[in-house]
C-alpha cells in the first residue's frame, strides 16, 4: 500500500500541531520539539511538519511512502525505466526515524520522494549530516531535504 506524503516546514512547532490537529481532527502519531507527523487513514496521508533545515515557513516537499524495502525498489526500478533521475539515500536517520529513500525532481524544481521507513529511533532526529552523499552525474543535492 502505498500512502502520499507531504512534508511542510513551519516557523512555529505548537502553533502548527495545533492547526493541523483540528484540521485533521486528531492528534500526530510521532512529536518531537522540533517535529510532529500524522498517519492518516482519511485521506491516506504521512503528513509531517518541522522547523529543521533550510528554506522557509510554507516550503513543501512531496513523496509517496512505501511499505516493504521490496516496494521501493518496485519504485527505483519504475522511475528508472521511466527516464527520471533519482538519488538514493539508504540508512538515513530522518524525522526521527530510520529511512530509505529515493528522489526525483519535477519539472518545476519540486522534490519528490519515494521512501520506506523501518520504525522510530532515539536521539538525533537527523542523522547522517556528516556521511558523504557522492551523487552521480547531474544529480539533485538532497542533502536538505531529509523530511519524512
Amino acid at each position: 500500500m502505498k500512502r502520499i506524503h507531504v512534508g511542510l516546514k513551519v516557523e512555529d512547532i505548537d502553533t502548527a500541531m495545533g492547526f493541523y490537529s483540528r484540521l485533521f481532527g486528531t492528534e500526530p502519531s510521532l512529536v518531537r520539539a522540533d517535529y510532529a507527523k500524522w498517519m492518516l487513514d482519511d485521506p491516506l496521508m504521512n503528513f509531517s511538519i518541522d522547523i529543521h533545515g533550510e528554506g522557509k515557513a510554507g516550503e513543501a516537499h512531496f513523496g509517496i511512502q512505501v511499505t516493504s524495502p521490496e516496494e521501493l525498489e518496485q519504485m527505483r526500478t519504475h522511475f528508472d525505466n521511466s527516464g527520471l533521475e533519482r538519488t538514493d539515500q539508504n540508512d538515513l536517520i530522518c524525522g526521527y526515524q530510520l529511512q530509505h529513500k529515493s528522489w526525483v525532481v519535477g519539472p518545476n524544481g519540486e522534490m519528490w520522494e519515494t521512501f520506506f521507513t523501518e520504525g522510530v529511533v532515539d536521539g538525533a532526529g537527523y542523522g547522517n549530516e556528516d556521511t558523504p552523499q557522492v551523487l552521480p552525474a547531474g544529480a539533485v543535492d538532497t542533502s536538505g531535504y531529509c523530511y519524512g
